[in-house]
């Protein structure tokens, strides 16, 4: 048995095939990504609606800059914004959408990804009853836990993680031009 057969044409067979898998791994993710995208987008869109559910319509603001703010949306009819906000958790990065009505009302939240810890740092981040202490507070000036609104016995650094969150997304409503 000569060289060509032990070590050329495994390496040679192998090569292929990971040129093969590579081209079909590429095609995959061109067919794919679009729709993906647009999954992404209808996801944020219901999401915005969900906290600001007058607005017929959002438009993406730029120009403003806080710490933890990822997106900040106004509505098309002047409802108010949506804006996503996240900080850091027991768990790692809690991430909020808010909504906050023209008159400068939050007019509800919703957590759109969370690590909390189950049945802990999670009870803060998927309680509708705790979520809604939130609705109807001033976007006026930063909340404060345990005065504006309780914090969750037992997990109080996911408490302020959503309050962080949610006072970030206060001060990028306050840049709104």
């Amino acid at each position: 048995m000569n060289n060509w057969t032990r070590i050329g044409k495994p390496i040679v067979v192998l090569s292929l095939i990971c040129v093969v898998v590579t081209a079909a791994l590429a095609a995959t993710n061109e067919v794919t990504a679009p729709i993906i995208e647009e999954a992404r987008i209808a996801a944020e869109n219901a999401a915005r609606l969900q906290v600001l559910p007058e607005a017929d319509g959002f438009t993406q603001v730029d120009g403003v800059s806080v710490d933890g703010v990822s997106a900040v949306y106004t509505a098309d009819n002047g409802a108010g914004a949506a804006i996503t906000a996240s900080a850091k958790g027991y768990g790692g990065d809690v991430v909020v959408m808010v909504g906050i009505d023209s008159n400068g009302s939050i007019t509800s939240i919703a957590v759109t990804q969370q690590e909390e810890t189950k049945g802990i740092g999670s009870n803060v981040v998927a309680n509708p009853d705790y979520l809604a202490q939130y609705s109807g507070l001033s976007a006026a000036a930063p909340l404060a836990l345990n005065q504006d609104v309780d914090a969750l016995a037992g997990a109080t650094v996911s408490s302020t993680a959503l309050m962080n969150a949610v006072n970030a997304a206060i001060a990028a409503y306050n840049q709104i031009p």
